[in-house]
């Protein structure tokens, strides 16, 4: 028979963990998630996503505002589960609640711990410019994200990565490594490895000011900067008066663009081409290959590049 196990989650990013769950038969007795929450101009309430898949298999669904609370501890031990599930759920477990089931609360994180502990790892590695990163499944202990590691999976990243398709790829990726590890936990032939304490380290969560480009960096850092920040919070930039929002660049590896972006301000738009509107930055040039206008659609540069024009600059408005 199959362990009983409550799965904590919240996004879409958690979503492929329960189904696989599912399909391979495990007895998921109830899913936690974070309350509907409104969205939108209207403030409409939304249920998030574990909470609709769960539904659509008539799981139970609970969604305490806080975990630190006698009656939602109380709840999760009349489940009588023998290990917990989870893959951003968005709370840190208190001690009560970890240690209601028998065999632990197992966590999917998005990245190769120690490294990157807390919200949004898969965005910081991204913005910093990391060229591998993975997802491991740990025994959660009261720390953030600070338990042993009972299994990793690397990945390579690409350079036109964003954090919409990396996250849809880790989230795969540790859904199909969740059933082994389950296996041989509940085994007990799993041995959950230390993290390094000399290796970890946190990183804060994003705030929608972070997507404000500055152009006084490298072409590097604000191209992996855009990777990171798509699709939220989302990065932008003022040009006169308008605000842009930008979807999607490259590093400019133009030899001509290069050279006539030679003394320009950073943020200056050397080149509207036919596939990019080339701008100037701290060092190099970055070109923007699809933007959109408050107004307007997203859009690919070649479409609109017309509604530009050499000299103007990026930047400037708060």
């Amino acid at each position: 028979m199959k362990e009983r196990i409550v799965y904590m989650g919240t996004p879409e990013f958690a979503v492929p963990a329960l189904q696989k769950l599912l399909d391979e038969g495990y007895d998921v007795v109830s899913a936690v998630c974070q309350p509907d929450r409104p969205v939108g101009r209207h403030m409409r309430l939304v249920a998030p996503p574990v909470k609709l898949l769960a539904k659509r298999y008539g799981i139970p669904v609970l969604q305490p505002e806080k975990v630190r609370t006698g009656e939602f501890e109380q709840q999760l031990r009349d489940l009588k589960p023998g290990l917990i599930v989870t893959a951003a759920y968005g709370r840190i477990l208190p001690a009560g609640v970890l240690a209601v089931p028998e065999h632990g609360c197992l966590n999917i994180h998005a990245s190769l711990l120690p490294a990157y502990r807390g919200a949004a790892p898969i965005q910081w590695c991204l913005i910093r410019g990391e060229t591998e990163t993975g997802i491991t499944i740990m025994l959660m202990d009261e720390g953030m994200d600070t338990g042993p590691i009972l299994a990793q999976e690397r990945i390579q990243l690409s350079q036109d990565m964003d954090a919409g398709t990396l996250s849809e790829r880790l989230a795969q990726l540790g859904a199909d490594l969740l059933p082994s590890v389950l296996e041989r936990w509940l085994a007990g032939v799993m041995t959950p490895r230390p993290q390094d304490p000399d290796l970890g380290f946190a990183i804060r969560p994003l705030k929608r000011e972070d997507g404000r480009l500055d152009w006084t960096r490298s072409a590097e850092e604000l191209h992996n900067r855009v990777r990171g920040l798509t699709p939220w919070p989302g990065a932008f930039s003022w040009c006169g008066d308008k605000r842009l929002k930008i979807h999607r660049t490259r590093v400019c590896t133009d030899p001509e663009v290069l050279v006539a972006a030679r003394g320009l301000e950073p943020g200056t738009i050397c080149l509207c081409g036919v596939d990019a509107i080339s701008v100037a930055c701290g060092s190099g040039v970055v070109d923007l290959l699809e933007i959109q206008s408050e107004s307007g659609r997203r859009m690919h540069c070649r479409d609109c590049a017309h509604n530009y024009r050499l000299g103007q600059t990026m930047g400037g408005m708060n």
